[in-house]
């Protein structure tokens, strides 16, 4: 649909005596777009920091788009209505533009310059895209003052090359008045010289980074490189290291006032937690009664981090807060209350795994009790999470717990228990090719929460509608939904239904699958390879059991066979039974995922996995007339 035809960035360090180095990055981008789904890549959005003491400074030029009219290039630029700037948060700004006057064809150029005093890190250059990239270039250069790690990740990796030159920068020099001294209005040009070092990335024809079924973050894969302050080195002065362990990274985040200040602060709460757990007794329902408590009183804003943006004692004031100041708030309060509660922080699915040690590598965070059998993770943003129950968002990998003494573990944040889908179905079918049945469908844990989000207090006549047109146009009566609201108990759906879609008749013969409109029609895997993990985002086991009354003056021609199957190490089962009494045909179906996160040398093996899974959910009864 569309095709970056270069990009160049390039990254320079600039030096004044005022602001001592400042980072310079430069992007220049040309994109052919040849089909109208392409249009949204003339769409783009590029974030900057806006903290007052180290504000970013964004700028734009060279923005067009180019036309071909007539045999003749017609550019037209980009207008003042077409550039956005809208503040993300606290911290975070947004510059957006949106190129005029695009069609097909039309190739799209893009220029624009970041001034930040913020060299800790370089931002992260991506090699790949969501669409093809003939050319992609990054320079870096670097003062010899500081040293970098870079971290290159994806499955290509770009040519690389480096050399070291001389560079001599001119600046004005002003003397530091003293208190009382004589003000000096004279200044001198001086010279700052030093070795330079010029790296240099090229990647030519990337392929396009392509979306397929159950991928936590396509970025964690895409081929790209980033850049982590090590150490500076300036003449005559210690040597100063950063952020070079995870041990330094959470010991700078429990520090920091938002976080670490606001975590200890308990006056606001007391009395209301003294009261809520007068009589209270045991650990779990001091941790229950807690957790419902806050979930109930702060509503979350919508922001991540995990830094707080007003502080705990006006969220709890105001009853709403981003992810810190809920979830700091409720380790505070479980602490209060005898608990060992520690915070826990952590990488969203949307912000990437946590792969190198560095304070941008988390953006959230949760909170955690520590038992004799384990860690309970909680999440108080979310009316239907439960302990150990995160929203999705959060199953990504892993997380660092930090304790009071600022010592920290690593946690790893994936269930390992199956949340179930469970079906009864009893069939009636009927002579003419439509079956009557009734179905009862009961939800537990992530399931459970996943329905519980989505539809829990919504219009149950749209979801009715929803459904009837997921399962091959039934008609739904009947229906009644029990445990909505309560998490102790599995979400349970029963209803009645007619099917006149899901039967064929073919020659005077019945042909019906067990499963119905049940049946998976597709394979969610369809890449010949894939060099990422499949991320299921919990281990989960569907279950059918199903019964079938044929219809009178009918008998059994044949049934499918039962199977049994096993694959990638016990990654996944897949168990079908089936059999008759007299005009009665009964089937289990139960298809297992144990694991979370699947390596990807086992890709082969479950998209073949998968396929026999649905060719035999769609293998048919067949039922002839007798005579």
């Amino acid at each position: 649909v569309a095709a970056v035809l270069f990009k160049k960035g390039e990254v320079r360090f600039d030096y004044s005596q005022s602001e001592g180095f400042e980072m310079i990055l430069t992007v220049k981008e040309r994109i052919k777009i040849y089909k109208k789904e392409g249009y949204e890549t003339a769409n783009q959005s590029i974030s900057y920091y806006l903290a007052s003491n180290m504000r970013e400074k964004i700028s734009f030029s060279d923005v067009a788009t180019y036309n071909l009219v007539d045999g003749k290039i017609v550019k037209t630029k980009l207008k003042s209505d077409g550039q956005f700037d809208e503040k993300v948060n606290k911290y975070w700004g947004a510059m957006k533009i949106s190129l005029p006057n695009v069609k097909e064809g039309s190739v799209i150029e893009c220029e624009y310059t970041i001034r930040s005093p913020r060299i800790s890190k370089f931002r992260d250059w991506n090699f790949q895209s969501s669409i093809p990239v003939n050319y992609s270039e990054f320079k870096t250069y670097v003062p010899e003052y500081f040293i970098y790690n870079a971290n290159q990740r994806g499955f290509i990796f770009p040519k690389v090359t480096s050399e070291k030159s001389s560079k001599t920068v001119n600046y004005t020099y002003r003397d530091n008045n003293t208190p009382g001294g004589t003000i000096i209005h004279s200044a001198e040009q001086e010279k700052l010289e030093f070795t330079e070092t010029q790296t240099t990335y090229i990647a030519e024809h990337m392929p396009a980074m392509k979306e397929e079924a159950y991928v936590n973050n396509i970025q964690n894969y895409t081929s790209g490189v980033s850049h982590e302050l090590s150490i500076v080195k300036f003449p005559n002065q210690p040597l100063k290291t950063y952020s070079t362990d995870w041990e330094t990274v959470v010991k700078t985040i429990y520090k920091d006032d938002d976080f670490g200040l606001e975590l200890e602060k308990t006056g606001y709460f007391e009395a209301d937690i003294t009261t809520l757990i007068a009589g209270i007794k045991t650990r779990e329902q001091i941790i229950s009664k807690i957790f419902s408590y806050v979930k109930s009183n702060v509503k979350w804003n919508q922001y991540n981090g995990y830094s707080c943006n007003d502080g705990v004692k006006k969220a709890y004031k105001d009853k709403t807060g981003n992810v810190a100041e809920i979830n700091l708030m409720l380790t505070a309060m479980l602490r209060y209350a005898g608990i060992l509660a520690n915070p826990v922080v952590i990488s969203t699915r949307a912000n990437g795994v946590a792969l190198f040690p560095n304070l941008q590598a988390f953006n959230y965070v949760i909170s955690a009790v520590e038992t004799e059998s384990g860690l309970i993770l909680m999440d108080a943003t979310e009316p239907f999470s439960a302990p150990n129950l995160l929203p999705l968002r959060d199953l990504n990998w892993v997380g660092r717990l930090i304790r009071k003494d600022h010592s920290s573990i690593q946690v790893n944040l994936m269930p390992e228990n199956l949340s179930r889908e469970i079906n009864y179905m009893n069939i009636t079918v009927k002579n003419d090719g439509t079956a009557e049945g009734k179905l009862r469908r009961q939800l537990t844990d992530y399931e459970a929460f996943g329905f519980r989000n989505k539809y829990a207090g919504g219009n149950k006549e749209t979801y009715l509608e929803e459904l009837e047109n997921r399962n091959n146009t039934i008609e739904i009566s009947d229906y009644v939904r029990d445990n909505e609201l309560d998490l102790s108990k599995p979400v349970i759906e029963t209803y009645s239904f007619k099917d006149a879609h899901s039967i064929e008749i073919i020659d005077g013969k019945i042909y019906v699958s067990p499963l119905l409109f049940l049946a998976d029609k597709e394979n969610a895997f369809k890449q010949e390879q894939r060099e990422y993990p499949v991320d299921f985002g919990f281990p989960f086991e569907n279950k059918y059991s199903i019964s079938v009354e044929i219809p009178d003056g009918y008998s059994i021609e044949s049934l499918p066979k039962p199977i049994s199957m096993v694959t990638g190490d016990g990654v996944g089962t897949f168990k079908y039974n089936i059999g008759s009494t007299d005009n009665k045909i009964q089937a289990t179906v139960v298809a297992d995922i144990n694991t979370a996160i699947v390596p990807a040398e086992y890709y082969e093996a479950l998209k073949a996995f998968y396929q026999k899974m649905v060719d035999k959910q769609n293998e048919k009864i067949v039922l002839v007339k007798n005579k």
